[in-house]
């Protein structure tokens, strides 16, 4: 990378903030057949105070997800104990409910982040951290079931949290795509000289860049939102029949939905544009991985154990 750049931090803004490429034609087709310069101004990052917040409240979502998931492992254990194999319980925990990253009062506020994540840019940058966060109310979806009993009060849950699903993931592209494309024309080009940030490439310039290939409105999106409608669609079924087949689709959807979303995290761990310190970028991305490891074992260890209570109850 250009020692020049390197030193330069409007340069540097100028390039990761740019939401308008602009191509002009060159007078050098051998050596600069592609030339591009930007052709938008970028507000100003946030006082640092927000950077601040904002990652205070992203710590407490997650520690909140992880203890949510600990008391309802501990309670269905406890329950399995007693003799009581009803696993629907726990979800009934209101607090849990509305605290965990995908709940009512924290998923507006996810929501708002990464809709003015442009300009949080100084301690916590929402471009490179921005996919952490959904990927965090990704798996409180997967996670949580909430156990609701009006339909009425279900299916509204269900269907705005599937339109929050969609508008975070828009938002996130909005963020990480200026930023992606300008990491790309600025590692793959060199500069023109003729304004700061005028480069010359030998390829076109695309949307998002080629280095780095994570999209919020992705799959994985897809997947998380098809989990939701399936919920919703098991909770209308009528009728026992419809239900345990809509149930296994929805379960094939969900174990389809985890391995994307573990492939995801752990490219990002990878892939991230190295800007941030590599260390900090491991921990945001590797406590993503710890949650997801958490769950699974304790999955695995749930299973497990009512296997082993059947087999004992059935000697």
């Amino acid at each position: 990378m250009n020692t020049e750049w390197e030193m330069d931090s409007v340069r540097k803004q100028t390039f990761f903030k740019c939401t308008k490429w602009q191509f002009e034609d060159t007078l050098d087709p051998i050596n600069c057949p592609f030339h591009y310069f930007c052709d938008s101004l970028y507000a100003g990052d946030y006082p640092q105070i927000i950077d601040v917040l904002v990652f205070f409240f992203v710590t407490v979502s997650y520690l909140t997800a992880l203890i949510a998931m600990l008391r309802k492992v501990i309670s269905r254990r406890s329950r399995r104990e007693d003799g009581d194999y009803d696993d629907g319980g726990d979800d009934d925990d209101k607090a849990k409910r509305y605290l965990v990253p995908s709940g009512p009062i924290s998923f507006p506020l996810i929501i708002l982040i990464l809709a003015k994540g442009q300009r949080i840019n100084t301690l916590f940058p929402i471009s490179i951290f921005g996919p952490a966060i959904l990927q965090l109310v990704q798996l409180s979806v997967l996670i949580f079931e909430n156990n609701i009993e009006k339909e009425a009060s279900f299916v509204f849950f269900g269907a705005s949290t599937v339109s929050g699903i969609l508008h975070a993931s828009l938002y996130l592209d909005a963020v990480i795509l200026p930023y992606y494309t300008g990491y790309d024309a600025l590692v793959t080009s060199t500069f023109s000289g003729v304004c700061k940030s005028c480069v010359c490439k030998k390829e076109p310039l695309i949307v998002g860049g080629k280095i780095v290939s994570y999209r919020g409105w992705s799959s994985t999106t897809f997947l998380v939102v098809g989990v939701l409608c399936l919920r919703i669609i098991c909770k209308l079924c009528r009728e026992e029949a419809k239900r345990k087949k809509v149930t296994v689709i929805k379960m094939a959807v969900e174990g389809l939905a985890w391995v994307i979303l573990i492939r995801d995290c752990v490219y990002l761990a990878v892939m991230s544009p190295v800007e941030e310190p590599v260390l900090f970028i491991a921990f945001v991305y590797g406590s993503v991985l710890v949650l997801i490891c958490v769950y699974v074992i304790t999955q695995v260890c749930c299973l497990v154990s009512r296997r082993s209570s059947k087999k004992t109850s059935d000697t």
